[in-house]
């Protein structure tokens, strides 16, 4: 748990956001808060001081659709080097998961960054493709190499890069995940800055802030939310201030608007969402997989969004938690997998199984 001095800060928080006498329900988009809610037991400590959060679609695997990833899958059947980071591996479709097309044959490997797969494409004629995933936080990363130019032309890029604030309006719009605070996700405002969540405090009043991912970090977002509730606030404050900037990282950004192009896409567990994900700019055509191997893709079969009883779309979207989900433990654990949400490290099926005590 706790050390002593940060335990007695802890209280001290937990004590002043109770005396409040304020109750509230406030969500967060970020696996890693997820992680620090559940490891650490702030579930508890904040329902006892009148403060439930839930998790929203903030596990950039979980959230990569079916239809993605059998994407993938076809092109690895089809003879085409496939990468992938190893939380993509796993997750199951109605198709199988890119390690059955491995176990079948296919050429499907790990990497750690797209600069491995760069690598590899160098080194074999066959084509590469690398599978990119994640939010603003990774999404810098793919364009180096791209922006760098010299890739190999068997190289090319599969994007299902997604960002933040579309996925965000759409909650606000849909109406049916009741909450009064948002806890923003610290990794994607290092490099997005404040900026882009202002109009949600405008626009729907919602107090926001950004937080860390420390223990205390969290309990402070928690604290700064209520706070703003009870003085009749609605604004982005930044509780993370040792890393986020109210401008975030430009260089980032700017490489991203080089690069990407934001496109209309499905979520899991959300329909289209426009301009939510980033698709690459014409000029990169070439090491595009979406142009380069078109024709394998058009051949890709149709999918089903969800294994049969998976509740992951529910989970994403705030409306139950994984306890709740009947396969939870029992049909669905991490040697057996039947969604993204019990695979990815970031997942909250995942992190609920791990560390909350709940067995089968």
């Amino acid at each position: 748990m706790f050390k002593y001095r940060d335990g007695e800060t802890a209280k001290k928080i937990l004590s002043a956001i109770k005396d409040t006498g304020i109750e509230s329900r406030f969500m967060h988009v970020c696996g890693t808060h997820q992680d620090t809610i559940v490891r650490f037991g702030l579930e508890e400590m904040l329902a006892d001081a009148g403060v439930e959060i839930c998790q929203g679609p903030g596990c950039p695997v979980c959230v990569t659709t079916s239809k993605e990833i059998a994407d993938a899958i076809t092109l690895a059947r089809s003879g085409i080097t496939v990468t992938a980071f190893g939380d993509m591996m796993r997750v199951p479709t109605t198709v199988g998961s890119l390690f059955d097309a491995k176990a079948d044959g296919a050429d499907v490997r790990i990497v750690y960054s797209i600069e491995d797969a760069v690598r590899m494409a160098s080194e074999q004629t066959r084509p590469l493709v690398f599978v990119s995933v994640g939010f603003e936080t990774t999404a810098p990363s793919t364009c180096v190499p791209l922006k760098k130019g010299g890739l190999p032309k068997n190289f090319s890029v599969y994007s299902c890069h997604r960002i933040c604030p579309p996925i965000l309006e759409a909650i606000f719009e849909m109406g049916e995940t009741k909450m009064n605070g948002m806890i923003m996700p610290g990794h994607v405002s290092v490099i997005t800055g404040l900026g882009p969540f202002r109009p949600f405090s405008e626009k729907y009043k919602m107090p926001q802030v950004v937080a860390g991912f420390e223990p205390l970090d969290v309990l402070m977002a928690a604290f700064m939310l209520t706070k703003q509730i009870e003085e009749g606030r609605s604004e982005v404050e930044n509780e993370y201030t040792r890393l986020v900037k109210e401008n975030g990282n430009p260089i980032a950004r700017r490489l991203m608007e080089d690069t990407f192009v934001p496109a209309d896409r499905e979520w899991r567990g959300f329909p289209i969402i426009p301009k939510s994900a980033l698709a690459l700019k014409p000029e990169f055509a070439e090491h595009d997989a979406v142009v380069v191997h078109e024709e394998v893709l058009s051949q890709t079969p149709e999918v089903e969004a969800e294994a049969a009883g998976c509740k992951c779309g529910e989970v994403l979207r705030g409306l139950i938690k994984s306890e709740e989900c009947p396969m939870f433990g029992t049909a669905c654990k991490p040697t057996s997998p039947k969604g993204p949400c019990m695979v990815s490290e970031e997942g909250n099926c995942s992190i609920a199984y791990r560390f909350s005590g709940k067995r089968a």
